[in-house]
């Protein structure tokens, strides 16, 4: 998705700790890299399940052909109302308001299995979630604590942070945000809420912030958990894990997986996914099969891609991207 520029230019002093505060602007990581990996027909049908602000989905529609097709998937009500101004302007695209998590219930995917050219995934939360305060996904700027992809959908982070016990609290800051001062914090969280509900995106980031006893050159002390709770959440792994098992067997031979993604827990996913789909049927050691007989169903193409220096230094946040591409084996 549009990622955000960090200006390092803006930074505050607190209680003598130098914390970066941030400029955002709407970014689309790696887009040459990510539709050139994925076009490999073009006219062929195309899934971008992360259309944001269509960033990637605007190159896809410029390479196209005449008889191509997008379809844009995306969870956030913002985002799909830029996609069917778009739907609007060309014919051969198609907005859908969803998740990406369950191909099967999408009724513009209906009877399209096995025929995709290519499916995109843009992981995260895109700038303009984060530039408005209302959307409660930044610990820089005061707003609800809401965090939700799509706000009409599921419980919110202030909703879940002022119910949850101090373990659950605690294990998702640890197991999705891989907080290691997890408990620390969590025991911070739940005796504050003691006194008053926390319902704001800065009252929970001064929590964490206190609890939080390392504090990391510019980093601001509250990004793994904020992250953490924003995963949770929005079941952000468990729809990453029904896309990648999904994306087999809706792309056709020859058909294209583009994933990026901006921390560690998805891009472990995701390679492991790849990795198990080209090994193919896994039988017990020891057996006389060959490969060939393992029924591979993916195939590498080429290496992992990174952000150029270039990218990288004009937009901070795009150095943790990673891209991994695998092809439909027919």
């Amino acid at each position: 998705m549009e990622k955000f520029r960090k200006n390092c230019n803006h930074c505050h002093f607190d209680n003598g700790h130098r914390v970066m505060t941030t400029e955002l602007s709407h970014q689309t990581v790696l887009r040459d890299e990510a539709v050139a990996a994925l076009l490999v027909n073009d006219d062929g049908i195309y899934l971008d399940c992360t259309f944001g602000r269509g960033g990637h989905s605007g190159l896809i529609l410029e390479r196209l052909g005449p008889s191509g097709r997008l379809i844009g998937l995306d969870r956030d009500p913002q985002a799909v109302a830029a996609g069917h101004e778009l739907a609007q302007r060309d014919t051969r695209f198609t907005m859908v308001h969803g998740a990406f998590g369950d191909l099967d219930g999408i009724a513009a995917l209906a009877g399209r299995k096995g025929q995709l050219s290519g499916i995109l995934l843009d992981l995260g939360v895109s700038s303009p979630q984060l530039d408005q305060p209302q959307r409660g996904f930044s610990f820089l700027r005061d707003g609800p604590l809401d965090m939700r992809m799509d706000p009409g959908s599921g419980p919110s982070a202030g909703e879940w942070i002022n119910s949850a016990s101090e373990r659950d609290i605690a294990d998702v800051l640890y197991h999705f945000g891989e907080e290691k001062f997890s408990r620390r914090m969590a025991r911070a969280v739940v005796a504050a809420r003691e006194q008053q509900p926390i319902v704001s995106t800065l009252q929970l980031a001064d929590i964490i912030r206190q609890a939080n006893p390392a504090w990391e050159r510019d980093k601001h002390p509250a990004t793994r958990a904020f992250q953490a709770i924003r995963i949770h959440i929005n079941g952000e792994l468990d729809e990453l894990k029904g896309i990648l098992h999904q994306s087999v067997e809706w792309l056709q031979p020859g058909g294209r997986l583009a994933v990026i993604s901006f921390h560690s827990l998805e891009d472990r996913m995701v390679k492991k996914f790849i990795a198990m789909q080209i090994k193919g049927d896994n039988f017990p050691r020891g057996l006389p099969v060959q490969q060939s007989q393992l029924h591979p169903r993916l195939r590498h193409v080429g290496k992992a891609i990174k952000t150029g220096d270039a990218e990288s230094a004009d937009n901070p946040r795009a150095r943790s991207a990673i891209m991994r591409v695998a092809e439909k084996v027919g």
